[in-house]
């Protein structure tokens, strides 16, 4: 009776921010509101499915930057006294609400949530990492990677080294975490260009993931359209995005998490309570911010907001994953009968979609698995890898240059706000190059700087600054990170080649942009290839 199969792949993406100069950093933050609302809501929807032994699998990548964050034991320090303050808010917010009944229920469920994250995050000794690790050791997730600092290819790739270097500095962090070789990876905002697969071949990876129209444009065309993987001339397996299923999540109108039952995301009580009440949980410098305490729901297009009812919102999303669930073996029903195979139906989203955008997603995973595994057999969730036991045979093609985003060809990366960074990448990548070849094979100090000038090209190539700068939000931020890193390099470059190495100076850039500690910059020898 089985029709097909689902695949829901999270991307589970945050740029690289530390900042050890500073005792408060606004956009530190970032990562405390994803662990709390994402990543352990996760953690927790995937143990209580293996605890209730629901079959299931699911995918998820977790990129380079974001392992190397919640591995960081600094961020780790940080987040505990983040998550401590959240509590003590909580518990103050328990004490107010007490004769607001609709408010009060809400108000204890923030503290439940913020006592259960802090529990978990202690019960696996800070590293959240190995959660994932045992849920996929166990069978259940397959984890793939990402571009080192999620670079974006088709941008950065003046030379071979740029790319090899992303690929290969993660699938190498990849294996030291997970102990195993990465099977399939994450493009970079799914952006692809004819030949790109051959540096993912070199790693052992069998599949990547790219955009509805990298498939359907596609020399030859494939037969079976996103709903079959195609084999690149290298060999390895592209699988496209599936448009109908990801709309009816991600679509502003049409998408479940609008809906006037759900939290309402922008209004938090960091903005909403009295200004001395709320002082010690906004920024230092009194600044106000999100708390992640929101007490209203979408209500609609108005002003006026009714009170959050958490379990008439659990109630909505649970009529929602039935919903999705029967439009999708509907979906199969429809395909297996048009295409003669079993379809596989590939459903991306950023991972932080569910939980701090939707913050009911988790809950809507949860119900959509259950009710995928007990209540139908026309479809059956899987990871890409598991398409290839039944299927080994596809249709060889080459995806066309594409990526996601606006109008699906690199715009949201390549535009008036951000175009300005690529010459400055391109010429710092040449620079690394001319490093590596010129002083290969040095040991002490100068390997040191020959490292950290690698980690600096890295940094600078994360397309979330120019993401940053395209979209407006925390621009001198992104314009910040992009120079400085670059600034960097240019320094190592002009001191080694005259000579005048600064080891204390290098001994702090060190401590401060320590991502990849086993960082190899012979990948950027190009005279040795």
């Amino acid at each position: 009776m089985e029709k097909g199969f689902l695949s829901v792949i999270l991307h589970a993406h945050l740029p690289y921010v530390r900042h050890p100069e500073h005792e408060y950093f606004l956009e530190e933050t970032w990562l405390y509101e994803a662990i709390t609302e994402t990543y352990i809501p996760l953690i927790h929807m995937y143990e209580g499915l293996v605890r209730d032994r629901v079959p299931f699998r699911i995918t998820m990548s977790l990129t380079p930057p974001l392992v190397s964050m919640l591995r960081d034991g600094l961020l780790q320090d940080r987040y505990l006294h983040h998550i401590d303050k959240l509590i003590e808010l909580a518990n103050k917010e328990i004490d107010r609400t007490r004769f607001q009944p609709q408010f009060h229920q809400t108000a204890l469920h923030y503290y439940w949530q913020f006592t259960q994250a802090k529990d978990t995050f202690i019960r696996y000794n800070r590293d959240l990492i190995s959660a994932f690790k045992k849920i996929q050791d166990l069978g259940y997730l397959e984890i793939i990677t990402c571009g080192a600092t999620h670079g974006f290819f088709s941008l950065i790739n003046r030379t071979e080294s740029a790319i090899r270097g992303q690929v290969v500095t993660a699938a190498r962090q990849y294996e030291e975490v997970f102990h195993r070789r990465p099977i399939g990876i994450w493009l970079p905002e799914c952006a692809y260009y004819p030949g790109v697969d051959q540096f993912l071949k070199e790693v052992g990876i069998r599949y990547f993931l790219v955009e509805t129209h990298g498939i359907l444009h596609a020399s030859p065309r494939p037969k079976f359209g996103v709903f079959a993987p195609i084999f690149c001339p290298s060999g390895v397996a592209a699988f496209g995005r599936d448009m109908e299923s990801s709309k009816q999540v991600w679509s502003a109108i049409e998408g479940y998490p609008g809906d006037h039952d759900y939290r309402d995301f922008y209004r938090d009580v960091g903005y909403d309570l009295e200004y001395d009440y709320i002082k010690p949980y906004i920024t230092p410098d009194g600044i106000r911010i999100n708390t992640g305490i929101k007490y209203f729901r979408i209500t609609g297009d108005t002003d006026d907001k009714q009170p959050y009812d958490r379990a008439r919102a659990l109630e909505k999303t649970a009529s929602h994953a039935a919903n999705f669930m029967f439009n999708r073996e509907k979906q199969a029903e429809f395909l297996y009968d048009f295409i003669g195979r079993k379809p596989i139906i590939v459903s991306p989203y950023d991972a932080e979609l569910y939980g701090h955008w939707w913050y009911e997603g988790p809950e809507f995973l949860n119900f959509l698995i259950r009710k995928t595994a007990f209540d139908q057999k026309t479809i059956r969730m899987a990871c890409p890898s598991d398409y290839f036991r039944e299927y080994p045979i596809n249709q060889v093609s080459t995806p066309c240059m594409s990526s996601w985003g606006w109008k699906g060809y690199a715009e949201t990366w390549l535009s008036g706000a951000n175009d300005w960074i690529y010459r400055h990448l391109h010429k710092a990548n040449l620079l690394m190059c001319e490093l590596a070849d010129r002083y290969h094979g040095q040991n002490g100090v100068v390997e040191r700087a020959l490292n950290q000038a690698a980690r600096e090209l890295y940094l600078a190539q994360s397309s979330d600054w120019a993401f940053i700068m395209h979209t407006g939000t925390m621009v001198p931020y992104a314009v910040k990170r992009t120079k400085e890193h670059i600034l960097n390099l240019l320094k190592i470059y002009d001191d080694m080649t005259q000579n005048r190495l600064d080891e204390h100076w290098l001994r702090g850039l060190e401590g401060r942009n320590n991502i990849f500690p086993n960082v190899d910059y012979r990948l950027f020898c190009e005279s040795k290839k």
